[in-house]
């Protein structure tokens, strides 16, 4: 069984007992949480399409981590002008574990 469900503006497949990154949750770690916005559920043999979003289906998980992601250097230049810049940047990230998906 699996969903897709929107989270934080991005869409995300996910099953029961994925752990997924997300962009930052407000929460504390250890927190529950659940999703309402679900476009798609597929059981077994039934795949229910949402239009927009499937009635009464959400999906429940909980915060396991806040964290910061792998660091992406932009480095811009333009040739024979003298101009070069460097800028790092690091993404906050919310670690979270697909706790249930439940369907009526």
């Amino acid at each position: 069984m699996y969903a897709v469900v929107e989270i934080a503006g991005q869409q995300f497949k996910v099953e029961k007992d994925q752990q997924i990154f997300v962009h930052r949750l407000e929460g504390e770690e250890g927190a529950n949480l659940d999703f309402d916005k679900v476009l798609l559920i597929e059981d077994g043999k039934k795949i229910k399409v949402g239009t927009p979003l499937v009635a009464g289906a959400k999906v429940s998980a909980k915060i396991i981590s806040h964290l910061k992601g792998d660091k992406v250097i932009v480095f811009k230049k333009k040739r024979r002008k003298g101009y070069k810049t460097k800028n790092g940047h690091r993404q906050f990230l919310t670690k979270i574990s697909i706790e249930n998906i439940i369907t009526k």
